[in-house]
């Protein structure tokens, strides 16, 4: 079951997650009606010892289960590098940017909204998200991600976004594959957030939290770290 989800881009994952459940299904029903037909229609019978006539080969049946499960595999593939496309994306145009920094064992965001940005926010290991730091973001914007570490690899993680992507030591900024974007729903609240890839001794506590607010509620809070920030 997937959690509720409170980004755009979590409608493509929830789609692609019930369309491949969907086929899954589908295709073991018939494969096991198929057992079933073949179980009981073509077993050998008491009155009948003669083996039934053989033959070498169908091509009929054989170009059946040759071409199917090709079609499927391709329908499979197109949807999946459709979606893959679409989740990868980044555009550059977001008004939010966060870069992540992932460190044993912890996390520092610094937010840059509208070419302005803001103090860095760092944490210590915890043992409850919600006291772990905290990412701020508005609802109904698009927001850009750049993830970095220097030590080992962590894995950045919000399972409301229905996304995870790796924090890999040494790959150069340039590298798309340090970047991803998404598109905050209308859903205010407080999401956990985690390390999902062991990183040592305190990668339990390795915690944080997206707190998901309305714009003007945003834009105070960017007005009160800045002002803090003059001081």
């Amino acid at each position: 079951m997937l959690p509720d989800h409170v980004t755009e881009q979590g409608n493509v994952v929830q789609s692609l997650w019930n369309g491949a459940w969907v086929a899954a299904l589908a295709t073991g029903a018939v494969v096991i009606v198929l057992i079933l037909w073949a179980s009981f229609f073509h077993r050998k019978r008491r009155a009948k010892a003669d083996l039934p006539p053989q033959v070498r080969y169908n091509l009929p049946i054989e170009m059946l289960y040759t071409l199917i499960p090709l079609v499927m595999v391709s329908v499979f593939f197109f949807f999946t590098a459709r979606d893959s496309e679409r989740l990868t994306r980044v555009d550059g145009d977001a008004p939010v940017k966060v870069k992540v920094e992932a460190y044993q064992w912890s996390w520092r965001f610094t937010t840059t909204y509208n070419g302005k940005t803001l103090p860095t926010v760092a944490g210590t290991p915890v043992h409850d998200y919600h006291q772990g730091p905290q990412l701020v973001l508005p609802v109904n914007q698009k927001v850009e991600f750049t993830l970095t570490t220097d030590d080992v690899i962590h894995s950045f993680w919000v399972p409301e976004f229905l996304f995870k992507r790796d924090v890999i030591p040494g790959i150069p900024e340039s590298n798309p594959g340090r970047k991803f974007q998404i598109q905050t729903l209308n859903k205010p609240g407080v999401y956990a957030g985690r390390c999902a890839e062991l990183c040592g001794v305190d990668h339990s506590r390795m915690l944080f939290n997206v707190k998901l607010v309305s714009q003007q509620e945003f834009d105070q809070y960017i007005a009160t770290q800045q002002a803090g920030s003059a001081q």
